[in-house]
């Protein structure tokens, strides 16, 4: 046997280690990528993807609670109905106000708790893992902590007033006026922790070099941050930033059990208002409309931080 019969029997179009052998190694490697990523891939496609394309095709219905009812193709009726709704546009209002009022100060005390984590103190890994206790702790069940502490009778947060003489404490969750700051001090308190990990895990990649060059030539506390800490932790602290931002606006559990969007919705966000619409009205596409619009908006915030980060890039 011929040494051409051999190759064309074993299914060959060269020997061992030809230009062909290589380039088909490439497609054998692309495939077993593939059966790798395939088991995380399958459950962001039926949990994540095909949710979400359901729900945009029913916007486009008048889709209501009940077996008998017949689901009739109406366009973009729902949406028109929407740019018309005023408790909508409240609720989205009220939503913005509360994702910004908790994502600033939340970055701002993360920082400040960041910036001292990374001190060289005593005990600091005892300051660490308490840091991060509201983080492991589910979004109910810091709803009903601190429902008691906003107890109007018996709460914390009133004894300590009434014992200090400043008056008889108020009821923080049902007061028109203090309501919504009220949740936006638990937001702060709930999420801190995860944006000061991450905050920490960016002053750790600051090389100690820099600040020893920087304090040798005479530069402050300030200055070395400006200069040296914050142009590393600036990635970190956008992306953070962003995500929170989502994050807090997409925000349901917290809200839910602290006042359940009251009083007079004063603390009515956005997912809590199409969550009232689907499942207490039963208006399934006017609230599946209501989410395409939140989808939309979030999808705009995060081109515009991608843009902002490519741009960055090229700068540097």
């Amino acid at each position: 046997m011929t040494l051409a019969s051999a190759t064309v029997r074993s299914g060959r179009h060269g020997p061992p280690g030809s230009p062909h052998d290589k380039q088909t190694r490439p497609v054998s490697r692309n495939a077993g990528t593939w059966f790798l990523v395939l088991p995380a891939l399958i459950p962001i496609l039926i949990l994540s993807v095909g949710p979400l394309l359901y729900g945009i095709a029913l916007a486009f219905t008048d889709a209501q609670s009940g077996r008998t009812r017949s689901t009739q193709w109406v366009g973009g009726l729902n949406f028109q109905d929407l740019l018309h709704d005023a408790l909508f546009w409240d609720s989205f209002r009220i939503g913005l106000l509360w994702a910004v009022g908790v994502t600033v100060p939340q970055f701002v005390l993360a920082l400040g708790l960041a910036l001292l984590l990374n001190q060289n103190l005593r005990m600091r890994w005892l300051a660490r893992a308490l840091a991060i206790i509201p983080w492991a702790m589910p979004e109910v069940v810091v709803g009903i902590m601190w429902r008691l502490v906003y107890n109007p009778d018996a709460g914390i947060l009133n004894e300590t007033i009434r014992d200090l003489g400043l008056g008889d404490g108020r009821d923080w969750l049902t007061g028109l006026a203090t309501a919504l700051p009220a949740v936006v001090v638990v937001g702060v308190w709930a999420g801190m922790p995860q944006t000061t990990v991450a905050l920490l895990a960016g002053l750790q990649n600051t090389p100690h070099e820099l600040h020893e060059a920087a304090a040798l030539d005479g530069a402050g506390a300030w200055r070395r941050f400006r200069t040296v800490t914050w142009p590393v932790l600036r990635p970190v602290a956008l992306s953070i930033t962003a995500l929170n931002f989502i994050w807090n606006f997409n925000s349901f559990a917290l809200v839910y059990v602290l006042t359940n969007g009251g009083p007079g919705g004063r603390t009515r966000l956005p997912m809590l208002f199409a969550y009232e619409e689907a499942f207490r009205y039963g208006q399934f596409g006017y609230a599946a409309a209501m989410g395409c619009v939140m989808v939309a908006v979030i999808s705009v915030i995060l081109a515009v931080y991608l843009v902002g980060r490519l741009r960055g890039g090229e700068d540097r």
